[in-house]
Order: C-alpha cells, then structure tokens, then sequence
C-alpha cells in the first residue's frame, strides 16, 4: 500500500459528502480515479492550501484548480519524493497554444478571440469571491469571466478594447474542415494510459453538445514530445493538425467529471488508475 497526496488550493472543493446519504461526490475525474486506487489498498490524503507542518506521501498530484499555480503550492510539491504535473506551473493560452498570434506576427486567415484563463477564467473568479467572503482581497484582481467565444474574419476586424483586454487572447482560427463541419482533437492521458479522439462537429466551436461523430486517432510523435517537455504527466491537451503539424490549442489539468463526456471518462477511470498507479510504481522511493 502507497500514500498519495492531492494538493489543492485552499479555496478549492475537491471533494464533498451529501448530508443524508453521506456519499462522497467530485466535480473532478482525479476522484473517480483515486476511488479506484483506494479500491486496490493505496490511502489518498486531500490538502487544503498548504499545511502548517509536512503530510507524509510517496506520491502527490498537483491539482490546484488555478491557471496559474502559486509558487507556494510549487515550493510545498517539492517536498514529496515526485509530485504529477508540478513542472506545469502556467497552461495560459498566451503560454501554450501554438494557435496564438505573437506580438508582431501577421495572419491573414480568420481569427478566434478566446479566454487567456483555462476554463474561461472560472475558477479564479470563483476563489476571488471566496476569498472574499473571507475578508481578503482578490487573488486574481483584474480577472473576469469569459463564456462566449468570437471568430472574425480577420485580425483588423478584432475591437481594440478586446486587443487590449488581458483577459483575452487572439489566435488563428485553424480547425480542420471537414464536409459536416469542424473537427479537433482531445488527448486525455494518466501516464502510460491514454485516449486520443477526433470529434466533429457542425458549428465551428467544437463541444460536447454539438458533436456528430468522433473516431479514434492517434498521437503525434511531436505532440508526445511537447508533453515530456511539459512534464506533464496527467490532463488533457486538446490540438488540431494543421499543415502536417500538431498544435496545441489548450491544455487542462483538472480534468472535470460531470458533462457531455463523463460517462466516458468515468468507465475509463480504471484503465487511468492503471496510468497512475504506474507513475507511482517509477517514482516511489
């Protein structure tokens, strides 16, 4: 039997247990798959912020809900023998999608206004209200939420204010076309574990709701590259291929439960445990 330990932020809920049944529930998939690992003898510990004295582990998941993680949370990893994702500090788009326009770079094609922050800025307008509530000020000042996004046809046709907005990034607008739609590409991986699916859709912001069909596909050589260079052990990328090549358009690293996919996601759980249980297996001292 191994410790694993999930860190997360102190405004975050990983977990919760309804008062009546006092089942335990998650809006995150990391759970369903510790359930798993809990099932073969491994003890899970979840932490709030970071404690005031060392909690033992082999092993810790980085899981803090945030775009950006606090360097408090990146110093309190380093304590175990191997933390997952602790390498990826920062999946802002403006720092990982291949698809954003560069100062000073040109695009002639349409582009897609999008929101910087992973999951439209969610979570980090979600612990400035906690925050909040707590008498402290914001820990994200300056963030608003972003629900829609805009294509325009080109870069001229992008408002200065949303040029200027820190909240939103311009990238080229490159889904793969196809003769009923749009297609891009979801990566969700557990170390050694993975699944790699193709989805189409009819509208040109591929999601769960509005796919048609969807195939599997596999993994380009210089996206697996990309991950090592991340260190990024657990997560999803989501990518289109573009010219022959991989580019990344987003990147998540805590992964939700409930939605369009969860039914998928939650009967791979034990496949990704499997994933999981090996990264623990290598890294345990």
């Amino acid at each position: 039997m191994s410790s694993i330990v999930v860190i997360t932020h102190e405004f975050d809920r990983f977990v919760s247990i309804k008062p009546i049944s006092r089942r335990r529930e998650s809006p995150y998939f990391l759970f369903d798959i510790l359930v798993q690992l809990e099932r073969r003898g491994h003890r899970v510990t979840v932490t709030r912020g970071v404690p005031g004295k060392p909690v033992p582990g082999d092993l810790a998941v980085m899981h803090v809900d945030a775009t950006v993680v606090p360097g408090e949370y990146v110093d309190y990893a380093k304590t175990f023998p191997y933390c997952v994702n602790a390498g990826l500090t920062d999946i802002a788009k403006r720092t990982i999608s291949g698809a954003a326009i560069r100062p000073g770079e040109t695009w002639s094609g349409p582009v897609i206004v999008k929101s910087n922050l992973n999951c439209g800025g969610a979570p980090e307008v979600r612990k400035n209200k906690l925050a909040g509530k707590a008498g402290r000020g914001p820990l994200y000042p300056g963030v608003e939420p972003v629900d829609e996004y805009a294509i325009y046809a080109c870069q001229d046709d992008v408002p200065d204010d949303v040029r200027e907005n820190r909240n939103l990034v311009v990238e080229k607008f490159i889904p793969e076309v196809e003769p009923d739609g749009y297609a891009t590409r979801f990566w969700v991986f557990c170390g050694d574990q993975e699944r790699c699916t193709r989805y189409v859709s009819g509208q040109r912001i591929v999601k769960g709701a509005n796919v048609v069909r969807s195939e599997a596909v596999a993994v380009p050589d210089d996206l697996r590259r990309l991950r090592a260079e991340f260190g990024f052990d657990y997560g999803k990328i989501d990518f289109v291929e573009h010219d022959g090549k991989a580019v990344v358009l987003d990147v998540n690293k805590t992964l939700g439960s409930p939605g369009n996919l969860s039914a998928t996601l939650k009967a791979e759980a034990a496949r990704m445990a499997d994933g999981l249980e090996g990264i623990l297996l290598r890294h345990r001292t």
